[in-house]
């Protein structure tokens, strides 16, 4: 997803609407993440013009990460950057290569806390106006992963990117080493044809299936049934959703069922193609995860530049903080609902997630930015680790 930054439609969109209604205000907001090559080559100034850009330069390079030396603040791609004849790694004695020296880095040595903060220098968004737009790097310092203790310490890297033995280069003399994939799978996919589309795909839905727990507990209160639903987030090292969570459409789907198997109450159940946002509108009780963005009079802001603040409903990642430390957040957190008089023979419980919300996706539409192609191509994952079932048989065998 790092060589499709500037490819992806999506972004090239919202880069489109946002120049044109901040009548070029927004600059090179975008760009210094998206395309950093291409905009410290000169080869682009706001990203208007990527599609002619030569691909060497454009999206998340391989130089664009190796040959940074240094991080100034950990968001909007406050770093230091050198095109020299050098690339950053961790190895100490790599082969000698007639393609680049090398310098050993410790922002690129995954297995270091440093390296965190060089994925923080662009998963980290802060607007002109101040604004934590995307939070990732902050939500892992304060989680349990950023403690330097050996069997706690998980870096970006130690998720994103995998390793295996194996040889690092196809040459005579080449020795077995750890090495990484940088697949680095995350919950955005290619829309459009690009090479390891569905390989991708399928390592985002693995990433995403084990990430969220979920307890459920059904039980007769006398007068009804109450439902309660616990979630922990357990195998993200940030928030979940994360990154641009104000975009993200995350949500919990709970269906009561009778003993024939008919529907008799449902919170979340979301169509194919229909807006989230739509749904919670005739559904208050509705659980979703994320960040609401709001303008500074409380109303809904649709594009990014126009946030003054978030509403923050994601679920943070574990940490060990007692509870009088600044950093502690409850991990643990449950929605109950009253069924009112009925009696399910069946719960089910799932989580989904949509990447980009379809709200987002009509906004650019609407626009004449997005090709509405894009709208049919955008995925709607299910953790599958999260499905859970509770039954009264079960329940009743229990009690027996």
């Amino acid at each position: 997803m790092h060589a499709y930054a500037a490819e992806d439609p999506v972004f090239k969109a919202m880069n489109a609407y946002g120049q044109r209604e901040t009548d070029g205000a927004l600059g090179d907001f975008c760009v210094q993440c998206h395309a950093p090559v291409a905009l410290a080559e000169g080869a682009t100034f706001d990203g208007q013009n990527l599609d002619d850009v030569s691909p060497p330069l454009r999206g998340v390079t391989c130089t664009a990460c190796h040959q940074i030396d240094s991080v100034e603040e950990p968001h909007n791609n406050a770093t230091t950057w050198i095109p020299d004849a050098w690339f950053r790694g961790a190895l100490d004695r790599p082969m000698p290569s007639p393609a680049h020296g090398h310098q050993k880095s410790v922002l690129h040595d995954r297995d270091g806390l440093a390296s965190s903060a060089l994925c923080g220098s662009c998963h980290d968004v802060v607007t002109t106006s101040g604004v934590r737009l995307e939070r990732t790097y902050l939500e892992w310092s304060h989680s349990q992963y950023s403690e330097a203790e050996v069997d706690l310490q998980q870096t970006c890297g130690s998720c994103h990117m995998p390793g295996r033995d194996g040889k690092a280069a196809e040459v005579p003399g080449a020795p077995e080493r750890r090495i990484h994939s940088h697949a680095m799978p995350g919950v955005d996919v290619a829309l459009t044809d690009f090479p390891e589309a569905e390989t991708q795909r399928a390592l985002v839905q693995d990433a995403l299936d084990s990430t969220v727990w979920v307890q459920l507990d059904v039980f007769d209160y006398g007068a009804g049934t109450g439902i309660t639903v616990a979630l922990d987030n357990i195998a993200a090292g940030h928030g979940f959703p994360s990154g641009a969570a104000h975009d993200r459409r995350a949500w919990v789907e709970v269906v009561a069922r009778d003993a024939s198997d008919a529907v008799i109450w449902s919170s979340g159940t979301v169509e194919d193609g229909e807006p989230l946002r739509s749904v919670i509108a005739r559904e208050p009780d509705l659980w979703w995860l994320g960040d609401w963005a709001r303008k500074e009079d409380g109303s809904d802001a649709h594009v990014f530049w126009e946030v003054a603040y978030v509403e923050a409903a994601t679920l943070v990642a574990p940490s060990r903080f007692p509870p009088d430390d600044p950093r502690y957040e409850e991990a643990h957190v449950r929605r109950t609902w009253d069924l009112e008089g009925l009696s399910p023979a069946r719960v089910d419980v799932a989580i989904h997630i949509r990447p980009i919300g379809l709200e987002v996706l009509d906004l650019l539409i609407a626009s004449g930015d997005l090709d509405p192609v894009y709208r049919e191509r955008m995925p709607t994952f299910t953790l599958e680790g999260s499905r859970t079932t509770w039954t009264a048989e079960s329940e009743e065998a229990e009690r027996e």
